[in-house]
């Protein structure tokens, strides 16, 4: 089996964003959903509209999000479009938060590790292809948050994240998410990640992959209030393989030089952030084998 690419680009700007997406040699046509994290109210690390206005432009696309499961500014679709104003993304682009309103679309996953089906937001129907544009960085409860934490929490609906975090538990309280063995949480991560993949490769949709290492904190855009960043900026990553750029994310912090990358790294493994990759590996939608290309 052949590497999978991933390409590097360390020019962390609006321009080099587009100048990897081309790199790629696909082109997102029809209805393109970007998915990215609209960053909770307070947060101070996420990544600002006037950075990712480029590349939205560029594939003629909708900012698309999804509500959260738990208490806070994104839990309603209302109390999320306001914010969604506030932080100046409706200034920009179109926004569809995929789980305004109805049922949830449900997606089947037959060979799912711990979960066998996973919700998400009913809107995701409209887009013929994906950006899935991540800002890499921790995450208190997967351990890091990247391509592959988009597409599973990232796309799930608020039933369906809190779905996610309970292992499969229907109606599960926010409790609950804090009583489930981490490995089984991970699983039904990189379950609820295939479930999409899977889900756009039957329609013959392309998704590309993009994550932004800057403002690296252990703490996920979803914190009200995180850390600031405790690992210097590393580049912007581009990829066919949602395993392959996250993998590459985690070696480069790894590799890094930066005296900070431990207190990352601690993050990582506390939560045993990796098994979501290998995981995910085992359900063969990607691979953790790649070859990293510059282009600066």
């Amino acid at each position: 089996m052949d590497k999978s690419k991933v390409y590097i680009c360390k020019e962390i700007t609006p321009e080099s964003i587009v100048r990897i997406y081309e790199k790629l040699g696909v082109k997102l046509e029809g209805n393109v959903a970007v998915k990215l994290h609209s960053g909770e109210k307070g947060n101070q690390n996420y990544i600002r509209p006037e950075m990712v206005k480029n590349i939205v432009e560029h594939v003629n696309g909708t900012v698309v999000e999804c509500n959260t499961a738990y208490e806070g500014a994104r839990n309603t679709t209302e109390k999320h479009q306001k914010l969604m104003e506030e932080h100046g993304w409706t200034k920009y682009f179109n926004v569809d938060i995929l789980d305004a309103e109805g049922n949830d679309k449900i997606l089947e996953i037959p060979n799912g590790k711990v979960i066998k089906k996973n919700y998400v937001g009913k809107n995701i129907d409209n887009y013929d292809s994906m950006l899935v544009l991540s800002h890499f960085k921790g995450h208190p409860m997967g351990g890091y948050g990247g391509a592959l934490k988009q597409l599973s929490i990232g796309i799930a609906s608020g039933y369906g994240k809190n779905y996610i975090h309970c292992v499969g538990k229907e109606n599960g309280t926010f409790e609950d998410m804090f009583k489930v063995e981490q490995e089984k949480f991970l699983e039904a991560m990189a379950d609820s990640a295939s479930s999409v993949v899977n889900y756009f490769k039957e329609k013959n949709a392309p998704i590309v992959y993009i994550n932004v290492m800057c403002n690296m904190s252990v703490d996920c855009d979803c914190c009200s209030v995180a850390e600031d960043p405790c690992i210097k900026d590393i580049g912007i990553l581009a990829s066919l393989d949602p395993i392959a750029i996250d993998q590459a994310c985690i070696d480069l912090v790894y590799n890094s030089n930066d005296p900070g990358k431990e207190h990352f790294i601690e993050r990582v493994e506390s939560k045993k952030g990796v098994h979501t990759i290998e995981a995910a590996s085992e359900l063969n939608f990607g691979s953790r084998e790649y070859e990293l290309i510059n282009i600066d």
